[in-house]
């Protein structure tokens, strides 16, 4: 029996600061505990910052796995990838920027199949841009985890995003509002925002989520949600990560079982 295909979800944003990488990496960490293969893949091409936010020395890169395919010499797909534990894996982006300009939107489809053959979940950070690459990624994905904030501006593009999502017809989307980025910023309540972008909010994460010292789980490569006193501490929100895990996967099982059906139908 051929392997079942894993879960794809890109990570994305209207706007740039929003917390959107912290929040890749923090579902990795739940993923872990429920002992899923993850990968990471940083298509914030030109200014990805997961590698350096799990403090992982690497070699090769996403530029390698298009180069390679590119001429003929690619093998296997772990050959471009970076170990961080026993379940998460990093794909990241390139090391020269100069570089991204050189890796095509039509290699992106290539680099998800290639992904959810090799890992039950694969997490996509992107960049905030609606670039060719962004939007190719949007669209083969599973499913798209928005990540928004209380800030004007953000919620002005979210607005105008969520236009375009509808005229095209797009619904495998869940938005969540990252409390925690800003905690000083509450502008707008929870009905406001979603007057203004004229979606919902599918999940929060509180203010009490602020890390002060962020900085130091980045310099020694660590993951919040794989921390032993997370749940204890910051419970409202570790639930709440559990519950945007927990609702892919089970998404995941609800396609497996209709596909199952249908093809019973068949027989």
């Amino acid at each position: 029996m051929s392997k079942t295909k894993g879960k794809s979800i890109c990570i994305f944003s209207s706007k740039g600061g929003v917390g959107k990488t912290i929040t890749t990496i923090n579902l990795a960490g739940i993923f872990e505990h429920l002992e899923k293969k993850v990968l990471l893949i940083d298509l914030d091409l030109s200014s990805g910052g997961i590698s350096m936010a799990l403090n992982r020395p690497f070699e090769k890169t996403i530029f390698n796995f298009v180069d390679d395919v590119n001429n003929n010499r690619y093998e296997e797909f772990k050959n471009y990838t970076t170990k961080y534990d026993d379940f998460i894996d990093i794909l990241p982006c390139p090391k020269d920027p100069r570089q991204c300009n050189k890796i095509d939107s039509k290699y992106i489809d290539i680099l998800i199949d290639k992904a959810e053959s090799n890992y039950d979940v694969v997490l996509i950070d992107t960049h905030h841009v609606l670039s060719e690459i962004n939007i190719v990624t949007l669209d083969k994905v599973d499913t798209i985890l928005f990540v928004l904030s209380n800030d004007p501006l953000d919620l002005k593009n979210m607005k105008s995003l969520m236009s375009i999502f509808k005229d095209s017809d797009i619904t495998n989307y869940k938005i969540l509002l990252n409390n925690s980025r800003d905690p000083y910023k509450d502008y707008f309540s929870i009905f406001d925002i979603k007057s203004i972008i004229k979606a919902n909010i599918d999940y929060t994460l509180s203010s009490n989520f602020y890390i002060k010292n962020m900085d130091d789980y980045v310099m020694n490569g660590e993951i919040i949600t794989l921390q032993n006193k997370m749940a204890s501490t910051f419970n409202k929100d570790y639930e709440t990560f559990m519950t945007i895990a927990l609702d892919l996967l089970e998404k995941d099982k609800d396609k497996v079982q209709k596909e199952e059906g249908e093809t019973n139908e068949q027989d």
